[in-house]
């Protein structure tokens, strides 16, 4: 997580080659000017003096452009060692539906059947209203992926994808939807800047919902596109003035500063990841434990190959005998563990500073091969001695009497 990267032509407000942990703290700053402030300041304005005519380069008003977007798209293009600025978005969505804009009408995506609710939410929209075909594959089987994109507009990736983990092997994947003509958007969300940088693997795309690691406090919406192609950005760029689907101001300053503290967040919500994973790999309330970071996860190796860390995601499935669930109610084991965590908060959302769980298939757009048993846990920055514990008494307190009596 410390590997340097140059500041590339997306900002030149900090020196070369500093490690990306170095880089958050000091990307988007003003200028070491005697006087200046540390931190840049917040544009409050729906609109600007002008007084040229059209195409005069003015700012001309807030939908267009806002000067506090700027150091946040300098930052992020920087991070994702992209050519060009991020563009950013009022939300994860927007961003996300900014990506799927680049596709023509009536035209065939391939995307890991294992995605963001969201993205399966709008794909299945766009179907709807515009034709679009979706081929939904296992993103981690690079041949079927593959063998997929043969006619395709457009391959998205999630890696890993949630709320599995599966591991794609990304510049494989990458390699193939362009030899097949395809466009390649990958989400970046879970992995953040500071694990991977798909760009750097070829990918065109690249977006995030900066609601979740980059802000990394549950307290703002914003999203983010990443292009290194100048008339990718510029369609992108129309779409978002166009449908107005622009940042707030204050929003987009929380994020940056939020930005501010990612390695930090990230390497200690990544240990606790790892603590809870292998305190549950051998618990006999949990059939399966998913995390990449395991040795005996599926995952693992592509993963430890790719990245510069496997994330801060534990995904678990409750065996439903433990709580004594009987027929098909296998959702019902896991809300009655999460009903029983304490210190960590039962919700939606990842990347945090708080710890997280949730049941992913109570949402109607999961995909219905996730298991009804799963719950993902966000680890955030409490101790990990007391999310450990507070996970494993959960799993106490919902152990069902006979259980209790036998064991």
């Amino acid at each position: 997580m410390s590997e340097t990267h140059p500041t590339g032509p997306a900002s030149d407000s900090a020196p070369r080659s500093l490690a990306a942990d170095s880089l958050v703290v000091s990307l988007g700053r003003p200028p070491h000017e005697t006087d200046a402030p540390v931190n840049p300041s917040i544009t409050l304005s729906s609109t600007f003096v002008g007084t040229g005519g059209p195409g005069a380069g003015e700012k001309g008003y807030a939908r267009f452009t806002n000067p506090t977007w700027d150091p946040l798209e300098e930052a992020l293009g920087t991070l994702e060692q992209a050519e060009l600025p991020a563009l950013v978005f009022s939300s994860g969505m927007a961003a996300i539906a900014a990506a799927l804009s680049l596709l023509p009408r009536d035209a065939t995506l391939v995307m890991p059947q294992h995605s963001y609710s969201g993205s399966l939410s709008i794909v299945q929209d766009l179907h709807t209203r515009a034709g679009l075909i979706t081929r939904h594959v296992d993103v981690a089987d690079t041949d079927a992926t593959a063998e997929a994109l043969q006619g395709a507009d457009m391959l998205w990736i999630e890696s890993p994808t949630n709320p599995m983990l599966e591991v794609a092997d990304v510049p494989a994947l990458i390699e193939a939807a362009h030899a097949a003509g395809a466009l390649v958007v990958v989400d970046n969300t879970f992995a953040t800047p500071l694990l991977a940088n798909p760009l750097v693997d070829g990918a065109d795309v690249v977006v995030h919902s900066a609601t979740k690691y980059l802000g990394g406090h549950s307290d703002v919406l914003m999203g983010a596109v990443v292009v290194s192609d100048a008339g990718l950005r510029k369609r992108l760029l129309g779409y978002r003035t166009l449908h107005g689907a622009i940042p707030g101001p204050f929003e987009t300053w929380l994020t940056l500063r939020g930005l501010r503290t990612l390695a930090v967040r990230l390497e200690r919500s990544q240990a606790t990841a790892l603590r809870l994973a292998e305190a549950l790999e051998d618990h006999p309330a949990i059939e399966r434990v998913r995390y990449p970071g395991l040795p005996a996860d599926p995952g693992h190796a592509r993963a430890a190959a790719q990245m510069r860390g496997f994330g801060s995601i534990v995904s678990v499935e409750v065996d439903p005998a433990w709580v004594g669930a009987v027929g098909d109610d296998d959702g019902a084991a896991a809300d009655v563990v999460v009903s029983h965590l304490s210190l960590v908060t039962p919700a939606t959302s990842v990347g945090g500073v708080e710890s997280l769980a949730e049941r992913r298939r109570r949402h109607a757009a999961e995909a219905a091969t996730v298991p009804a048993n799963l719950i993902r846990f966000s680890l955030g920055i409490e101790n990990a001695d007391d999310v450990v514990a507070d996970v494993l008494a959960a799993l106490a307190a919902a152990r069902a009497p006979e259980r209790a009596v036998k064991a």
